[in-house]
């Protein structure tokens, strides 16, 4: 098992939830405010009067051979939006209840 952390603009959460639902990934948790400043690029999401807009976050726990179709998917995405922002990390699950 492997868990996946996904950050994005919320301007793509639509987008986000549509590749969760055909790579049929049920199970997530959402946070729908949280503020970042990307790595590379992009501008910050801090939701204030001078940076205003906002990421959201997902946290899933997924088979290990979902991940590479659902890293897939989110690339093709990130690509499409640069400057939206869109990060996935991936960790090891080494156990659950």
């Amino acid at each position: 098992m492997k868990a996946v952390f996904i950050s994005y603009n919320q301007a793509l959460s639509e987008r986000i939830i549509a590749i969760l639902d055909r790579r049929h990934i049920r199970g997530y948790s959402l946070w729908e405010l949280t503020h970042g400043r990307g790595s590379f690029r992009g501008e910050p999401h801090y939701g204030n009067h001078t940076w205003p807009s906002m990421n959201s976050s997902i946290l899933t726990v997924i088979d290990d051979e979902k991940v590479a179709p659902l890293l897939a998917s989110l690339r093709d995405l990130d690509s499409q939006t640069e400057q939206q922002g869109l990060r996935a990390f991936v960790w090891d699950v080494v156990d659950q209840l």
